[in-house]
């Protein structure tokens, strides 16, 4: 039985078929785990710090967060990041330490095997 879909966002309703669709076609796992952490309630939705993923991710990585981007810290290098969302001083952040800030649509028509991407929450 399929998992019925209760969100009321219709842009993260598509982007939740589409990223079911594309585990399907690629055969890549990581798809339907993104798939599934962007269908859970709202109180359980990934908010990520910018201290996080200064802590955690390595210079030149591509990091994915299933949910929102804040900008509580600072980075000091160069860092990948996807999201569904991005909080406005986060995007500035990621940009000025020299990193690419990118929608989950874009990162998943760009790299269709989800090699190489970490996934933080």
């Amino acid at each position: 039985m399929v998992k019925k879909i209760i969100k009321t966002n219709p842009n993260l309703i598509e982007l939740i078929n589409k990223l079911n669709k594309k585990s399907k076609t690629e055969n890549a796992a990581i798809w339907k785990d993104v798939a599934n952490r962007l269908g859970r309630s709202n109180r359980r939705t990934a908010e990520v710090n910018l201290s996080d993923i200064a802590r955690y991710a390595n210079a030149d990585e591509t990091v994915l967060v299933p949910g929102k981007v804040l900008s509580n810290g600072d980075l000091t290098e160069k860092v990948n990041v996807a999201a569904f969302k991005f909080s406005q001083k986060a995007q500035e952040k990621i940009e000025s330490a020299g990193g690419e800030c990118v929608s989950i649509d874009d990162i998943m028509e760009s790299n269709p095997k989800g090699s190489n991407i970490r996934i933080m929450e």
